[in-house]
C-alpha cells in the first residue's frame, strides 16, 4: 500500500494537463455491452477504475485492454455472461452500470450490489425503479441484484429522489431504453456533462435520443446498434481539483484540454473568494493575487456545485480569514474528510448537513489518512499549504480518479512523492 509524503509551503505555477472524464468513460464502457461490434474508447486515463471495469467487461466475455489512453473493447458473441461478480462490484460503485446494458441485450443480468467510496447511503433503488418499469422482472437475492425480461418496452418513468436526480441512475435507464421497443421518456433526468456524454456516445452507436441536456429524455428504441470511434470529455472534477491546488499555494496555473462550460458553479465561487479565471487560448488560467474571502457553498445536481467538488473547496477553506459554511444537499454524510482536516489544524464544526469552516492562518502537517476518493484529493490540497510534512496513507482511494497526481503536482513545483508504507 503506498502513501503520499507532501512538504508544504511551495507556490504551484505551470502547465498542467486534465485527463479525460473517470466518470464519462465507466458508463460509456458498460454501454459498449449493447452492441457485437467492436468499440474504440478515447482518453481514457490510467485509473484503478478504468482497470476494474476493464476487468468487469472481460468477466462478461468481452474481450477489453486499455492503451495508450485507448480502451478496445470487443464482443465474443458465444461467450457473452450476465453475471457481474462481487469480488469486482464491490469495489466501485459505477458497476452497477452494467445492470441496464445486460438486461437490454442479454435480456437478464446478475449484478452484485454496488460498492465505491464510503461516503454515506448511496441506494440504487431508483435503477431498479426505471429498469421495472420497462418490464424487468427484478429480485434481490444473496446480494445480487437479479434481473430478467422477456423484451423491455418503452413507458414513462420519473425518476426523482430524495436529494433530487441520480447520474448513475439516468445512465442506466438510458441504456437499458435504447433497445426497447417502443417510446420512452424519463423525467427528472440527471443532465450532468457525463450523462451527456454517454448519450452522444449512444447516438453515435445509433440510438434514438432527444432531449439531450435537458431533464427529460425522450426515447425511441431501435433493433441494435454498432460500434463506434468515440472520444470522451476531460474531467471537470480534476480540473476543479487543480484550480482549487493552485488558489490555496497562491499559485498562477494553466489548465489543458479542460472545459470551462462545465465547471460554471465551480469557477463562480471560485471567483467569489477572489481567484482570478480566464481563458487563456483556449485553456483556463487560474491565478491568486489577493487574500481570499470566505463564501456560503450548496451541493446541488448539476448545473449547481458538485459534491465531488466540496471536499476539495472545504481546504480552500480551511486558510480563507472568516467564516464559511458548506451544505452537503447530495450525500449529507459526505463529511469523513473533517476530522482529518481538523487534525492539521483546521477549524471545523459540524452541524446536520452543514460544515462550519473557520478560517485559520496557517495548517501544519501531519500523519492523516484517506477516507474516499475527493476526501484524498481535499487532504492533498491541504498539504501543499501546510507547515511543515504530512504523510496520507491509503492513497488507493486517490488512485481511483485521479492519474499520476503527484507527478503533475511536482511538475507545478509541489514538493510531493509517494513511497511504499
Amino acid at each position: 500500500m503506498d502513501k503520499l509524503i507532501i512538504e508544504g509551503g511551495n507556490v504551484l505555477k505551470g502547465e498542467v494537463e486534465i485527463s479525460g472524464a473517470k466518470n464519462s468513460c465507466l458508463p460509456i464502457m458498460a454501454a459498449t455491452l449493447l452492441t457485437d461490434e467492436p468499440c474504440v474508447i478515447r482518453n481514457v486515463p490510467p485509473l484503478r477504475d478504468i482497470y476494474t471495469m476493464i476487468r468487469l467487461l472481460k468477466s462478461l466475455g468481452m474481450k477489453a485492454e486499455w492503451s495508450n489512453y485507448t480502451v478496445f473493447v470487443e464482443p465474443r458473441r458465444k461467450q457473452r455472461k450476465y453475471l457481474a461478480p462481487y469480488h469486482l462490484v464491490k469495489t466501485m460503485r459505477a458497476s452497477v452500470c452494467v445492470l441496464g446494458p445486460l438486461l437490454a441485450k442479454l435480456h437478464k443480468a446478475e449484478v452484485s450490489m454496488p460498492g465505491g467510496c464510503v461516503i454515506g447511503h448511496r441506494p440504487i433503488d431508483l435503477h431498479l425503479k426505471g429498469l421495472s418499469a420497462l418490464g424487468g422482472e427484478i429480485n434481490i437475492e444473496h446480494g445480487y441484484v437479479v434481473a430478467k425480461t422477456k423484451q423491455l418496452k418503452g413507458t414513462r418513468i420519473y425518476l426523482g429522489g430524495p436529494f433530487g436526480s441520480s447520474v448513475l441512475g439516468t445512465a442506466n435507464v438510458m441504456m437499458a431504453a435504447v433497445l426497447a421497443k417502443g417510446k420512452t421518456l424519463i423525467e427528472n433526468a440527471a443532465c450532468e456533462p457525463e450523462v451527456v456524454d454517454l448519450a452522444n456516445f449512444l447516438l453515435k452507436m445509433g440510438a434514438k435520443i432527444k432531449g439531450i441536456n435537458t431533464h427529460i429524455l425522450e426515447i425511441e428504441g431501435v433493433k441494435e446498434l454498432k460500434g463506434v470511434d468515440y472520444t470522451v470529455i476531460p474531467d471537470r472534477i480534476e480540473a476543479g481539483t487543480y484550480m482549487i491546488a493552485g488558489a490555496i499555494t497562491g499559485g498562477d496555473l494553466i489548465l489543458k484540454s479542460a472545459n470551462l462550460e462545465h465547471m460554471g458553479a465551480v469557477v463562480d465561487k471560485l471567483r467569489q473568494t477572489g481567484v482570478e479565471i480566464n481563458t487563456d487560448q483556449g485553456n483556463i488560467r487560474v491565478k491568486r493575487r489577493k487574500e481570499l474571502k470566505p463564501v456560503e457553498v450548496t451541493t446541488l445536481p448539476y448545473p449547481g456545485f458538485p459534491t465531488d467538488m466540496q471536499a476539495q473547496m472545504m481546504a480552500l477553506m480551511t486558510v480563507t480569514e472568516g467564516i464559511s459554511v458548506i451544505t452537503e444537499k447530495i450525500y449529507p454524510d459526505r463529511f469523513m474528510h473533517v476530522a482529518e482536516l481538523n487534525r492539521m489544524g483546521a477549524e471545523i464544526m459540524l452541524e446536520g448537513a452543514s460544515a462550519i469552516v473557520k478560517g485559520v492562518k496557517s495548517l501544519s502537517g501531519a500523519p492523516v489518512m484517506a477516507s474516499d476518493l475527493r476526501a484524498s484529493a481535499a487532504l492533498v490540497i491541504a498539504g501543499l499549504v501546510a507547515r511543515g510534512k504530512t504523510e496520507i496513507s491509503r492513497i488507493y482511494h486517490l488512485d481511483r480518479g485521479y492519474e499520476a497526481m503527484e507527478k503533475k503536482l511536482s511538475k507545478l513545483g509541489a514538493r510531493i512523492r509517494r513511497l511504499k508504507e
